[in-house]
């Protein structure tokens, strides 16, 4: 093993509180505090592993600093693919750079032109949400999401594919969230908060599966940052700060049933950070010794607040190694190369050390197929139970009939025969897998009778219904300890009792598995009441609380009681000062649209007569700016830039409007003031005073003659060829000005807003030019121009949602993840109706009947936002729950709308499509899904030979 400290990586002496090398190893970032500002560095890895390269003058050192962010970086990450870097300061942003390849070189900001940027590295997504610190940021598995954690006590769940798009708000910590990691298979993520507790939670619909507390019960004090780690294998989860018989420990979280029993022990002070070596190992066969079979392990390291750091393998019993006071101060962010074998430290002292190991001492990494087949004979275990036992004595008299039958035996017996090897004969009564204390056989026979019964630690029973779907086997290798599978690490049977910091594990003297779900709804239900009363207190204990640990870091005035509209405006000053730089899509922008308040219009009130006709709405309009840019979109990069009032032409003052597209820019004048701009991939508009509208193609050509507005503008949207402009008298209109037609024609605003002081929260344009308003209350309605009439399509207090659950009739854990403008709406990708079930014993028939009505809520709204992917997604989801819970009525129903008239008659007013989508597809896709329920064989034969006939035709 070999230490080094470049003493040439440093922020000048200010803290570095994060690092993060590159997937392909050629370069590292660190993030931490810059002179007056944050700063996000990214260095060239060569001179850290070449002693050559280091003393080479032509070899770069640093390759680009940017110092964007406003306050101190906590966390800066690359993506998997390493395209792009996230940072996340105290200036409550997180900030997502690409690198740009037709910048030319730049010098580095207040460096007097000495230091050049070698590598160009431009922020093409700013990501605003929270409203406080951003302490950590984590990248899914395969770059599909963004997390991340703040001091606003929230997990944010950002769609990576799609920013600045928001999948999921996680909330239910009570205290500052310091950490996120994602499980290795991308089914849970967890974060580690100053409430003393660690969250896990469910990607399938971001609802909490356990919140662990025993751990950190007797924590004292705080840590800058509580860096947790998932193995690679996705069986140990291991925590930073927990605390075991006073000491300090990092607390290991068994996959299989949350078991705490287990952890390294040793560090002197509060466990920082912890994070696992991305491979997994198997141990070095000697020269000429015969190949035997070697249990794979995986490899950890672990930094404190005590100065040192630990790197343990898990095949052993006692750390790797340890180095002690390998800094000044705490230890704050820990990063492995992709090939395993070499790690960077970062400490709060400002500088950075690198450990070299070596293939003897660590073992021989397996390859990714070896590790990809480990996840998929681990995790590629369901249990999901179509059909009912009591219908396998039926006749099957359809022969297509039987092949779908068939077909779903043999998909059932590929599972059992996967999930075989984890078992050996002689333990296959204690392997039968145990699932909240019932075997699964208990559990399958349960599910017959249409409910489970459990009972509560205190010994209440609990009713489940049958819509538990997904239940995870748990038939883990870890449940026994005779029986072993190649991805298992180690058994409890074979771990030693540890003394000392020389030994690999402690046994607690009590196992405390992971709280049960019951005990974490208690926040959930405090957050939703949070909700409806709209109002987030802020005590002045939490305006003075800082999450550092060190006065080094800068804290930043929290503002109190400013509302959405000025902080809105502040923002955008701070950015008008830094010029050039892009502001966020106005897309997705939160914009508090509101009633004049009864307070202001007191006076007016007054004066009025009794007769007077409603009060009028007044939106707010944005003011001059003397110049400004915006973000249109990332990919392709597209930005805007307006300057007012730069030249003067015969006494006329002139406004530039430039557009910038993958390098390519355009330029054009107009004759008055912009006061705001918007656009898309296929259009750039503009709103000037004097109420005038300008529109051109992403060339800059001018498309029509400017438009006159009946009033001020107060916002602007554009998405695909339409336009939407939303008027300070609060009316609404959508033009397609590719086809130059009025899609809504001043729309007013006050039929969803009026008798409240409600705010519009968000504004979104849908690609068939649909307008939807999100409202400060929860709800969303969205503009219907075939109806003229507002729907409601989103409620975030909506009790259906609450209960429903339909998790039975999910294909798959990915069928969740259906995107859309449906789902931007709504914010959340699914439902909670299990845990709902549980709270309140809800009786089966409520459930459901409140699924069936939540269903068919989604496919109603899905049609009117005509998102044919998202109708598609919710039919089949409904059609699906129909035949498992046996609705022959309303299936009947489906099936003949989609199947329409078999022969042709001229007073026929069936449509063949549906937003897009061939009815009859639709019914062909139904048709397997229908075969599995043998009470609907007639009608499965019925829609087959009608099908026939027409094909035939």
């Amino acid at each position: 093993m070999k230490l080094l400290k470049p003493t040439w990586v440093n922020h000048n002496g200010k803290p570095i509180f994060s690092v993060d090398i590159h997937p392909d190893g050629t370069k590292f970032a660190t993030g931490g505090q810059g002179q007056d500002s944050g700063k996000v560095v990214i260095w060239n890895m060569s001179p850290v592993l070449q002693e050559d390269d280091e003393k080479d003058e032509n070899i770069p050192k640093m390759l680009c600093q940017m110092d964007n962010h406003l306050a101190c970086v906590n966390c800066v990450r690359w993506s998997n693919s390493g395209m792009y870097l996230a940072s996340g300061g105290d200036d409550k942003l997180i900030m997502v750079w690409k690198r740009a390849t037709y910048i030319g070189p730049s010098t580095v900001f207040g460096s007097s032109g000495k230091l050049a940027n070698v590598e160009q590295w431009r922020c093409v997504s700013i990501l605003r949400n929270h409203s406080g610190d951003v302490m950590d940021v984590a990248w899914s598995p395969h770059d599909a999401w963004l997390a991340s954690c703040s001091v606003d006590n929230t997990v944010v769940i950002w769609n990576a594919v799609k920013f600045p798009e928001i999948l999921a708000t996680l909330r239910g910590h009570s205290g500052l969230v310091k950490g996120l990691t994602w499980d290795p298979v991308g089914k849970y993520i967890a974060s580690q908060a100053d409430d003393r507790s660690l969250k896990v939670w469910r990607t399938l619909d971001w609802q909490l599966e356990t919140s662990i507390t025993k751990p950190f019960d007797e924590c004292g004090g705080t840590t800058h940052v509580l860096r947790l780690s998932w193995s690679p294998d996705g069986h140990y989860l291991v925590s930073a700060h927990a605390m075991n018989n006073s000491g300090p420990t990092a607390q290991i979280i068994e996959r299989e049933g949350w078991k705490t029993n287990m952890d390294f022990v040793g560090h002197r002070k509060a466990v920082t950070v912890v994070k696992f070596n991305p491979k997994i190992f198997k141990k070095k066969q000697k020269n000429g010794s015969s190949a035997k079979p070697s249990c794979p392990y995986c490899c950890c390291a672990v930094g404190s607040k005590d100065r040192s750091l630990s790197v343990w393998l898990t095949c052993l019993k006692r750390p790797l190694v340890v180095i002690h006071e390998l800094f000044d101060k705490s230890i704050m962010d820990i990063s492995w190369t992709l090939n395993g074998l070499g790690i960077l430290v970062c400490s709060m002292d400002g500088s950075v050390a690198f450990l070299d190991f070596s293939q003897d001492e660590l073992g021989d990494p397996l390859s990714e197929e070896e590790k990809s087949r480990i996840h998929q004979s681990t995790y590629g275990k369901s249990l999901a139970i179509m059909t009912e036992a009591q219908l396998s004595t039926a006749v099957i008299e359809n022969p297509e009939m039987l092949k779908y039958q068939r077909r779903q035996q043999q998909q059932q017996q590929q599972l059992d025969q996967k999930s075989a090897p984890a078992r050996e004969p002689g333990s296959a009564a204690s392997v039968a897998g145990v699932v909240n204390g019932e075997s699964l056989e208990d559990i399958r026979k349960n599910l017959l009778k249409k409910q489970v019964e459990t009972r509560t630690a205190d010994g209440r029973r609990r009713i489940t219904p049958l819509c538990i779907a997904q239940l995870d086997t748990g038939v883990n290798a870890t449940s026994t300890p005779a029986a072993l599978s190649p991805s298992v690490l180690t058994t409890p049977s074979k771990i030693e009792p540890m003394k000392a910091f020389d030994s690999r594990f402690t046994e607690r003297s009590k196992a405390t598995p992971g709280a049960p779900t019951l005990t974490s709804m208690t926040p959930t239900a405090i957050e939703r009441l949070k909700e409806q009363n709209l109002v987030k207190e802020l005590r002045p204990r939490d305006l003075l609380e800082t999450s550092s640990d060190s006065d080094e870091k800068i804290p930043l005035a929290k503002p109190s009681s400013l509302s959405k509209r000025k902080l809105e405006l502040e923002v955008e000053t701070v950015e008008k000062k830094k010029k050039g730089r892009p502001r966020k899509d106005t897309r997705l922008m939160p914009v508090a649209l509101s009633v004049q308040s009864p307070a202001a219009l007191t006076a007016e009130k007054e004066a009025m007569c009794l007769s007077a006709p409603a009060l009028a709405l007044k939106l707010p309009v944005p003011g001059p700016q003397r110049a400004f840019t915006l973000q249109v979109s990332s990919d392709p990069s597209m930005y805007i830039e307006v300057e007012n009032e730069v030249t003067a032409v015969g006494g006329v003052k002139l406004s530039r409007l430039k557009c910038n597209r993958e390098g390519k820019e355009w330029e054009t004048v107009l004759t008055s003031r912009i006061l705001t701009a918007a656009g898309s991939c296929d259009v750039v508009c503009v709103a000037c005073e004097k109420r005038m509208l300008s529109v051109f193609s992403t060339c800059g050509r001018r498309l029509l003659p400017p438009i006159l507005l009946p009033s001020p503008i107060s916002t602007l949207h554009c998405t695909g060829s339409y336009v939407m402009a939303l008027t300070a008298a609060a009316t609404l209109s959508v033009w397609d000005v590719h086809r130059q037609v009025v899609v809504v024609k001043e729309e007013s605003l006050h039929s969803i807003l009026a008798g409240s002081d409600m705010t519009v929260s968000q504004i979104l344009l849908t690609q068939h030019g649909i307008p939807v308003m999100n409202l400060s209350d929860g709800k969303a309605y969205c503009f219907n121009p075939s109806l003229s009439t507002w729907n409601l399509v989103s409620d975030k207090q909506d009790s259906l949602a609450l209960c429903a659950d339909f998790r039975s009739s999910l294909p798959s854990q990915d069928a969740m993840l259906c995107s859309g403008p449906l789902a931007i709406i709504q914010g959340r990708t699914s439902n909670s109706g299990r845990q709902a079930a549980r709270l309140f014993s809800v009786p089966h028939v409520v459930q459901q009947e409140t699924t069936l009505a939540y269903l068919e809520n989604q496919v109603a709204a899905a049609l009117t936002l005509q998102s044919s992917h998202e109708y598609r997604h919710w039919l089949l989801l409904y059609a699906r729950y129909l035949v498992n819970e046996g609705f022959e009525y309303r299936l009947r129903e489906i099936c003949k709308d989609l199947l329409g008239p078999v022969h042709y008659s001229t007073g026929s007013q069936w449509e063949a499509t549906v937003v897009g989508l061939r009815k009859r597809e639709l019914l062909k896709e139904l048709l397997p899904v229908i075969g599995q329920n043998i009470r609907f064989q007639r009608l499965f034969t019925e829609c087959q030979e009608q099908l026939d006939i027409l094909r035939d035709k």
